[in-house]
């Protein structure tokens, strides 16, 4: 079971990139689904999730507003498009699956199952 990442990049401020989450091993169409980041020397940030049946989405505080999840119907894949992209985005981003109903806050990276490698996103100023 892997999640694949990709769709990192070097940008300057205020440009936009879209970020991608591929499941390969199994579906994950009944799995809420989130991102996170990590900065080098900082705790892995929640960034942004969308729930079982993916319909609800969450948000961290730093990105409402800038950042928006989505996923096709099958959860084929599951995107992140980041828009004003600011230096403090910078940051490895992962994607994550949780299995259905797992209790637990969306936003609390010990209730997810699997992980996907991590894309690093640069954003300069």
């Amino acid at each position: 079971v892997q999640l694949q990442a990709s769709g990192g990049g070097s940008v300057q401020a205020g440009a936009s990139l879209r970020l991608s989450c591929a499941p390969s091993g199994r579906t994950f169409n009944k799995y809420a689904m989130g991102w996170f980041r990590q900065a080098p020397g900082k705790e892995r940030e929640f960034v942004a999730a969308v729930g079982w049946g993916g319909v609800a989405t969450y948000y961290g505080d730093s990105v409402k507003g800038r950042f928006t999840i989505s996923g096709d119907n099958a959860k084929v894949a599951v995107y992140l498009q980041m828009d004003s992209l600011k230096p403090e985005d910078t940051a490895v981003y992962y994607c994550a699956a949780k299995r259905p109903f797992r209790g637990g806050d969306f936003g609390d990276p010990v209730t997810y199952d699997y992980w996907g490698q991590g894309t690093l996103v640069t954003v300069s100023s």
